[in-house]
């Protein structure tokens, strides 16, 4: 190129990009027409459509014009069909309008861009827009420079063109309106190829100086190229992709035939009848479930694989095949061995393991264990479901556990019906599939809290199952033929017999884990929590020592609980805090001594117990959900105005009868024990059970209640300490409670070392082991004159009976 060609290339804009007649025709009043989008650069023809009712009249008034042109200007509406004269960019472009067409509520022609222009003074600020308008005109500036950049871009157009062949098109329109080699329409047409946003297209109209113009459009259109770029790459991996897996798709296809000629390959449907079949191999069967299968098999060898029945079909054969007919695993009845099983695993709960041990002492008579069902019942963390596995391992049978805590609908229990899309059979078929045993031992866990809805209720769904007689036959709506469970061992759990329906709870043998006492927990956390904590935490017993003491006030301050999930928690936060002592500090040895066991488990959670004694206060104890608790009431005279009785500390219903029962009766014999007749006739009063957030309820704390407001009418406080549990009737009976041994292991947890129990709970206290009568000293009381004489020192005074109100037992 010679130095002539580079200065025509670099003229000034209105020189080089509009003809010198053309220039001074341009109006200098102008209708407006809004761009939302993007701005129209000179450089561009296209078309444009608008709606024909906002911009019919400006249409019109342009083609009156004899110049046919308008001003299209960049202005962002916010959504806005008509935007306001504000919103309006000050730099537009010059076009004229060709061929306009209207139809179906449009407006359409085509736009020739042909100059720059200012906006300078607006004539009307409502459409039609009309405003004064000025043409600027740019500076010769260096020609090098913008030769430079006019190469860089065309080289960059080029790299876009293999991209998208709509690129090509727009090149080749260019081409027919400009030279190459004319940088300023080139900028502008560069800029327009581009997907940059409307704002950054506006920048580019808007910079006058050519040179800066240029650089802005250079990197518009390298981004540009850049994105074009990826987007191939992308496009082609998928393409690549999609190519292979149909290149694959056919040689299978083709592989298939080929097979099929030589006779070396079946089809799918023919592998799994294959299959199906092969799994009935050495199973035994009943004849009508044999039927059943064989007209599923006719069936299914006749459905086509995109028939809708067909998957049901395959389905449904896939779960009658599977299931386990006639397989059982073989009963260990080796009564020591199970024992060692039982020992090894838990640890404690002597009495527990007694009862399961009877229980297969009979199936090794009997030669089989079968329509038994035990229901484990007690607080949480007492190891109630490990017991359930344990029992599986002692007998060598499959094990399942799934919950039913929650469960409202029955089809959980007995499958849906095959009607249904997605029908699946019940938790028991499932079970049996998983075991592949017919008669494993199957854990039904939380059964106290089974619900029930509109779906329907598993409990009821239940009795069938867990009954010996009906299990024989048990009957799937999935399956819709009968499989035999008498053979099942049911384990079921629960932590209250409450909520349990009473026809259920007959089909079960009821065992109870009352929980452990402290000594039993200190063995269980040494012998199994520790260690199995060590091993998660990636200690050695060298790294981590905790002393005796230090779990003693561990389950005594911090895991006061029946059972020991609370106790694992807290030596898991321990085995943690020691893990990071020895990465973070380097200890080879972290020693857990009551002195610092702080620092490990913050401030004990559970204060000590100790057993109140004063005049009107007197122990209880009680039974939770979570074992056994120490109660303690106290009762208060407020003043002597009136007569009255006042209860307080969150009572249920069944507790303030019984403190209305212990009223009445001491009241009405207070004179038989040693107290002032007039006492309550003219006292107001007040009898509290502390702990007022927690509710309490029950019939069993009668005893405790007339002993304290007897307490009080005597002002005299007990002989000596203890506790005391049974519920009083209105002639002074003391009838049985429940709970005996959690109630006796809240009495020793606190020191209490004296108990009075009913008369009727005698044989519940024999039957306790003696690691839970030793240390504690019971008397049984059949009526309160009894508790009367072991609660006080002064004798009671003999009088004679008057009335059925001294009636005994």
């Amino acid at each position: 190129m010679n130095s002539k060609r580079d200065s025509a290339a670099t003229g000034a804009d209105a020189a080089a990009s509009v003809p010198a007649l053309l220039k001074d025709s341009l109006p200098g009043k102008v209708l407006l027409l809004p761009l939302p989008a993007r701005p129209f650069f000179p450089a561009q023809t296209m078309p444009l459509v608008l709606p024909e009712n906002l911009w019919l009249e400006t249409v019109e008034r342009i083609g009156k014009t004899p110049h046919q042109m308008v001003g299209l200007v960049y202005a962002p509406s916010g959504g806005k069909e008509m935007p306001d004269a504000e919103q309006f960019a000050a730099v537009g472009t010059i076009v004229r309008m060709h061929n306009p067409v209207r139809g179906e509520g449009r407006i359409q022609f085509i736009a020739e861009g042909l100059q720059r222009f200012r906006i300078l003074n607006w004539l009307s600020l409502r459409a039609p827009y009309v405003a004064q308008v000025e043409y600027p005109v740019i500076a010769e500036e260096n020609p090098k420079e913008i030769r430079a950049y006019a190469l860089a871009i065309i080289g960059k157009i080029k790299e876009l063109l293999p991209h998208n062949p709509l690129y090509k098109e727009n090149v080749r329109a260019y081409l027919d309106r400009f030279s190459p080699d004319d940088a300023a329409p080139l900028g502008d047409f560069a800029a327009a190829l581009t997907s940059a946003s409307g704002a950054e297209l506006q920048e580019v109209l808007e910079t006058a100086s050519l040179l800066h113009r240029l650089e802005k459009v250079m990197f518009l259109i390298k981004r540009e190229v850049e994105v074009a770029g990826l987007q191939s790459e992308i496009r082609q991996k998928v393409e690549e992709r999609v190519s292979e897996r149909q290149r694959e798709f056919f040689l299978r296809e083709q592989l298939k035939e080929i097979q099929k000629e030589l006779g070396i390959q079946k089809d799918d449907k023919t592998v799994e009848s294959e299959r199906f079949r092969a799994r009935l191999e050495g199973a035994v069967v009943p004849a009508d479930v044999q039927a059943r299968i064989d007209e599923e098999f006719q069936k299914f060898s006749m459905l086509e694989t995109g028939s809708p029945e067909y998957a049901g079909t395959r389905n449904y054969l896939d779960t009658l095949t599977s299931l386990p007919w006639g397989r059982y695993t073989t009963d260990d009845l080796d009564i020591d061995a199970a024992r060692r099983q039982l020992d090894r695993d838990h640890e404690g709960l002597a009495d527990v393991k007694d009862r399961i041990i009877e229980f297969l002492g009979v199936g090794a008579l009997t030669g089989e264990i079968s329509g038994s069902i035990m229901l484990l019942v007690g607080p949480p963390g007492v190891g109630k479901t490990s017991i359930g596995r344990s029992i599986a391992d002692a007998l060598g049978r499959k094990f399942y556990r799934f919950s039913v805590g929650g469960m409202r609908d029955e089809a959980e229990i007995k499958g849906h019906r095959r009607t249904y899309i997605g029908a699946m059979p019940g938790k028991f078929v499932q079970a049996l599939r998983e075991a592949q045993s017919a008669n494993p031992v199957i854990l039904l866990d939380e059964i106290d809290k089974i619900g029930s809805s509109y779906q329907g209720d598993p409990a009821s769904a239940l009795l069938e199952v867990l009954d010996p007689e009906q299990n024989v036959g048990f009957l799937d709506h999935y399956l819709d033929v009968r499989f035999d469970l008498s053979r099942v061992l049911f384990v079921c759990t629960a932590n209250q017999l409450d909520t349990i329906p009473r026809p259920l709870l007959d089909r079960m043998e009821v065992i109870r884990l009352a929980g452990y006492v402290a000594e039993e927990k200190l063995a269980i956390a040494k012998r199994h929590l520790l260690p199995k904590q060590r091993r998660k935490a990636g200690l050695s017993s060298a790294q981590l020592v905790v002393a005796d003491a230090a779990l003693r006030v561990v389950i005594e301050g911090y895991a006061r609980e029946a059972g020991v999930r609370n106790l694992e928690k807290q030596l898991n936060r321990i085995a943690r805090k020691a893990a990071l002592k020895v990465l973070r500090d380097r200890a080879s040895i972290v020693k857990i001594e009551p002195s610092n066991l702080h620092e490990f488990l913050g401030k004990p959670v559970f204060r000590p117990e100790q057993m109140q004694r004063g005049v009107g206060v007197v122990s209880g104890l009680a039974w939770t959900a979570m074992g056994g608790a120490t109660l303690d009431i106290e009762a208060t005279r407020v003043h002597t105005k009136n007569r009255g009785f006042k209860l307080t500390g969150q009572l249920g219903e069944v507790m303030r009868e019984s403190a209305e029962i212990a009223y009445s009766y001491v009241s009405s014999h207070l004179a038989d024990y040693d107290g002032d007749p007039a006492f309550f006739d003219e006292a107001f009063v007040h009898l509290h059970v502390p702990e007022g957030a927690t509710p309490k309820d029950g019939p069993s704390a009668g005893i405790t209640m007339a002993t304290a407001l007897l307490s009080l009418a005597r002002n005299e406080e007990l002989a000596h300490p203890l506790a005391m549990t049974g519920e009083l009737t209105l002639t002074g009976r003391v009838l049985p409670i429940g709970g005996v041994r959690e109630k006796l292991i809240a009495a020793k947890r606190v020191g209490i070392r004296e108990v009075l129990l009913p008369e009727a709970n005698r044989g519940d206290y024999e039957e306790l082991p003696a690691y839970i009568r030793k240390g504690i000293k019971v008397h049984f009381v059949a009526h309160f004159r009894d508790v009367v004489a072991l609660a006080f020192k002064r004798p009671r005074r003999k009088r004679k009976p008057r009335g059925p109100g001294r009636a005994t037992s």
